[in-house]
């Protein structure tokens, strides 16, 4: 459990770099579609060139015929587990802060088991029952925004973001489905390239680039600027690639529904690493009263439900 939890807070930390870029790229008037579909492009890049340079070029060649093999399959997971996610997330920088697009981003926790739930896995209530503590964050950080930006700003940095939450953990729990095999509708993909994090990130990047092709033919943002196009690539090093897969093998490491919550429970993370990030980079002024009670909300139930989780 020990490095689940580890991989997983290591992974928050370089996903926070996506919070704090994109609210800089939409700060600097760049348009949301190219901060959004650019790091799916940089990572695609970044991944191929991993793979060869590690000598693993043939497990590259693998992924592009495994992907040619269950393609339906592989567009619906990227689709959903990276282009609805990441393009929602992007949406809502516009219009929020990105340690409360962070923040907001943490009802993924309580996705996460309803997911679970879905797809027919079991998932302890008492543990299930906490994430109401960083639900009541989300909602006392999200209102205290709300005096100081308005409603309506805080339904468009809020509502893209919760249906983001349960978009990625759906994403990656079908593929966490398919390696396993138990579901009659879902593909049985029990191949070596399945073993590698860097080659499921690739699958699903491939497997995102018509939604990001449909959503530039449909928007026709203007050029992305140099200054987007050098923080897009950032986003994908740090936060496509190092985060991505440092998280699917935390998530992939474990062995049992209670462990898999675990590994989504440590992206609350997020939000302190974010909030830094923003103060430093950007200088940003801290949150207020009504913010801090929400993050330590946030932060306690997260404390909370790891530790009702190890004990089940």
């Amino acid at each position: 459990m020990f490095r689940i939890i580890f991989l997983g807070v290591l992974a928050a930390l370089f996903f926070s770099s996506t919070f704090v870029l994109n609210r800089a790229m939409s700060l600097e008037g760049g348009h949301w579609v190219w901060s959004a579909s650019l790091r799916y492009f940089w990572m695609l890049v970044m991944l191929f060139g991993w793979l060869a340079a590690t000598g693993k070029g043939r497990l590259a060649a693998d992924s592009v015929r495994l992907f040619a093999r269950h393609w339906v399959f592989w567009t619906v997971a990227g689709s959903v587990g990276f282009g609805v996610f990441y393009a929602l997330i992007t949406f809502s920088s516009v219009f929020a802060p990105g340690w409360v697009v962070a923040a907001t981003w943490q009802t993924t926790i309580l996705a996460a088991p309803l997911v679970l739930l879905g797809f027919g896995r079991r998932v302890p209530l008492k543990a299930l029952a906490l994430t109401a503590l960083i639900f009541a964050g989300v909602v006392l950080i999200n209102l205290e925004q709300a005096t100081e930006s308005g409603l309506h700003e805080v339904l468009l940095g809020a509502l893209p973001v919760l249906v983001a939450a349960f978009a990625y953990p759906f994403g990656n729990q079908l593929v966490w489905e398919a390696r396993r095999g138990e579901k009659s509708y879902l593909p049985h993909i029990d191949h070596p390239a399945m073993d590698d994090p860097f080659c499921r990130v690739l699958l699903l990047t491939i497997g995102s680039l018509p939604l990001w092709f449909a959503l530039i033919a449909v928007t026709a943002p203007p050029l992305p600027s140099t200054g987007q196009l050098i923080q897009t690539a950032i986003v994908a090093a740090c936060s496509g690639v190092v985060a991505t897969s440092l998280f699917l093998v935390a998530r992939n490491t474990a062995g049992s529904t209670a462990e898999l919550a675990a590994a989504d429970c440590t992206q609350s993370m997020e939000v302190v690493f974010s909030l830094a990030g923003e103060a430093i980079l950007l200088g940003h002024v801290m949150p207020g009263l009504m913010g801090w009670l929400g993050i330590a909300l946030t932060m306690g139930g997260l404390m909370l439900y790891i530790t009702v989780q190890s004990r089940t």
